[in-house]
């Protein structure tokens, strides 16, 4: 990733907008941002999202943040925002056995790179949220705590949560002994009691210590240098059922 081209300044006090807007003024249009939700937790999926926002008040999202500065119901609101306003969005889902076979951070960076790439609109420009993500092919810049600072990683944020969310609630049906539906994979007092009664389910990643101990095994799954993540007419597919690339 290379940082903000030479002379493109941002204003301390330019707000969510003004990344984008200073660069669509260096000829950088359009840019996106993408984002994940649910690399620190130990079951279910990993989401990978990518968005771009339109220029003017169009792409103003109202209520637009950081995902995890939201409530539920406020980020399903930003949610239905965003994929009417953006100009383009896509979503990618890592399944846990794929976490656990690449490493999370493996897993992460490839699923950034794919939801990028699976955009139908090429961007001039990306803006990653924390750490800089290599092979984009596009020049970027990698942004501490980006999803509160720059608005396309926000959509991006608000897209993977609310996709990644959904994901967790039709696995609490199917797994209703865990209470996914309450802590998304995530461990909690309540979650690390049900791994130690129920051992761990299906959709736990076994390379997290507490998922292992709970299994009663030592060593974490080999890694494989090898992505493969899942077909393009399955990747990201939101629940209720929606394109999953626009």
């Amino acid at each position: 990733m290379t940082g903000l081209p030479r002379g493109t300044t941002v204003r301390r006090d330019a707000g969510l907008y003004g990344y984008e807007r200073a660069l669509r003024r260096a000829g950088l249009a359009p840019v996106a941002g993408v984002d994940e939700a649910g690399r620190g937790a130990c079951a279910g999926p990993l989401v990978a999202a990518a968005a771009i926002l339109p220029e003017g008040r169009s792409g103003i999202v109202p209520g637009l943040a950081d995902s995890k500065l939201l409530t539920a119901r406020a980020r399903e609101r930003c949610y239905d925002q965003v994929v009417r306003r953006a100009l383009a969005w896509s979503v990618v889902v890592v399944e846990p056995g794929e976490c656990d076979r690449l490493g999370m951070h493996v897993a992460n960076v490839e699923a950034l790179r794919r939801a990028l790439a699976r955009l139908p609109h090429r961007p001039s420009y990306v803006l990653t949220d924390g750490f800089p993500v290599d092979g984009l092919e596009v020049p970027g810049l990698a942004m501490w705590k980006g999803d509160r600072v720059a608005a396309c990683i926000s959509a991006a944020s608000v897209i993977a949560k609310v996709t990644r969310d959904r994901l967790m609630c039709e696995l609490h049906e199917r797994y209703p002994a865990y209470d996914f539906a309450t802590h998304k994979g995530y461990i909690t007092d309540e979650h690390a009691a049900a791994l130690a009664e129920h051992g761990p389910s299906e959709v736990h990643r076994m390379r997290f210590v507490n998922v292992r101990r709970a299994a009663g095994i030592v060593d974490p799954p080999p890694l494989s240098l090898e992505p493969h993540l899942e077909p393009p007419d399955r990747a990201g597919s939101p629940h209720p059922v929606q394109e999953a690339v626009r």
